[in-house]
Order: structure tokens, then C-alpha cells, then sequence
């Protein structure tokens, strides 16, 4: 099992930064490749950003592309997506989740998730 947690939301301006972050603990967590998603309101939940167990190689979805970024912390057993240049459309409740194998813009895919953080950005 993997438990992952996640922080960081807030409610921010457009234009604005939001880092988030997720700690993971249980299984070795540098065994994992992780993601980010977000899902709006009436919105089907969509792919972000991901990365691999080593963190050597990172995925992006191209509404983000160019304002955000993965990284993670095999050490400390976190991930992060640092967020610029917020718009409103960016506003969602963004999930972490872990899966075995290699990265997948498919969340059926992954075999854990958190419970969520709500980021806002007003206009």
C-alpha cells in the first residue's frame, strides 16, 4: 500500500504561483511513477503532469506546458507541481497518484491516489 497525501491548494489570483506538494509513505516510493490530475466541476478528471520513478523524465499535458512543473524527492518521498502563471481554467481539485510501472496520462492506470486539494484562481 501506498498512502499519499496531498497540500498546498489555495485560493490565488491569476497570474499567480501555487506549489503543491504530496508525501507519500508505505512501499518504497522510488518504485513508482507519479501523477498529477485535476478535475473540475462537471468536468471529467484529467491528466497534468507525471514522472518517472527516477524523476529523469517528465510528462506534461499541453494546457500546462511551459507553467508547470514536476519534480520529486526520493529521499524526503515527495512529489511536487510547482504552478505559474495561474489562470482561472486552472481551477480544480488536484490528485496525486502512484503507479508501478511507468508513466500514464490514463488514471485508471494508477494504483493509488490522495484525497485531493482544491486549488482556486480568481481572474
Amino acid at each position: 500500500q501506498v498512502q499519499l497525501v496531498e497540500s498546498g491548494g489555495g485560493l490565488v489570483q491569476a497570474g499567480g504561483s501555487l506549489r503543491l506538494s504530496c508525501a507519500a509513505s508505505g512501499r518504497t516510493f522510488s518504485n513508482y511513477a507519479m501523477g498529477w490530475f485535476r478535475q473540475a466541476p462537471g468536468k471529467e478528471r484529467e491528466f497534468v503532469a507525471g514522472i518517472s520513478w527516477s524523476g529523469g523524465t517528465t510528462y506534461y499535458a499541453d494546457s500546462v506546458k511551459g507553467r508547470f512543473t514536476i519534480s520529486r524527492d526520493n529521499v524526503k518521498n515527495f512529489v511536487y507541481l510547482q504552478m505559474t502563471s495561474l489562470k482561472p481554467e486552472d481551477t480544480a481539485v488536484y490528485y496525486c497518484a502512484a503507479r508501478e510501472f511507468g508513466v500514464s496520462t490514463l488514471g485508471r492506470f494508477y494504483d493509488y491516489w490522495g484525497q485531493g486539494t482544491q486549488v482556486t484562481v480568481s481572474s
